[in-house]
């Protein structure tokens, strides 16, 4: 606590801090979200296979119906 700001010197820091951002468009996020969709069902599906092939395998392997 030793190196405590101002809090309207730390306000004002993290406004000019923000305004240099550079925020995505609205079609980049657009397409971002799109994207992560995607590939959650993806990966979903990928699972879900595997998970279907590795118990396909055990109860092979256990004799297990």
């Amino acid at each position: 606590m030793a190196n405590m700001k101002n809090p309207v010197e730390y306000v004002r820091e993290v406004r000019s801090e923000v305004a240099r951002v550079t925020w995505p468009t609205r079609r980049e996020t657009m397409v971002t979200t799109a994207m992560v969709f995607i590939f959650v069902v993806i990966a979903a599906l990928f699972f879900l296979v595997a998970d279907k092939v590795i118990a396909f395998v055990v109860q092979l392997l256990l004799g297990v119906s």
